[in-house]
């Protein structure tokens, strides 16, 4: 593992640029920065997270799941008042609708913790160090 200091924010960039060019890949570089610097996430080449596919896919669970459970509920235990039809989709779908943001926000949470790159130790001390520098930290990528 790598690391590397800077005071000023140029040179931070001119370096990261180079780790870049030179073939470390964005996924094995972590930085640390005093502010928001938005050139850094355009080198580093900033695409759409996937997060968005744990929330929208734990919604549609939790939709389909609000769904099923209702409607296997009166069906295993009906009970039949003033000849209403059993399955009534309008109060169930206030149960789908209340489960669609529940799951789908834990499924953005747990996609949060799945994907957050969450600081290493040496980050963390690098960041107690020095902690109005800039810092970029190159770990080793994992060979089969």
């Amino acid at each position: 593992m790598a690391s590397y200091y800077f005071d000023n924010r140029e040179e931070f960039l001119e370096r990261l640029r180079a780790l870049v060019d030179g073939g470390a890949a964005p996924e094995t570089i972590r930085i640390r920065m005093p502010y928001q610097v938005p050139e850094a996430e355009e080198i580093l080449g900033g695409r759409p997270s996937p997060l968005r596919f744990f929330a929208l896919f734990g919604g549609l669970a939790g939709f389909g799941g609000g769904l099923a459970l209702t409607i296997y509920s009166v069906l295993s235990w009906p009970i039949i008042v003033g000849g209403k039809p059993i399955v009534s989709l309008p109060p169930f779908l206030l149960i789908g609708y209340l489960l669609t943001i529940l799951c789908g926000s834990l499924g953005a949470f747990a996609g949060f913790l799945l994907l957050a790159r969450l600081p290493s130790g040496a980050a963390l001390a690098a960041d107690a160090e020095f902690p109005e520098r800039f810092v970029i930290i190159v770990e080793e990528e994992e060979r089969p």
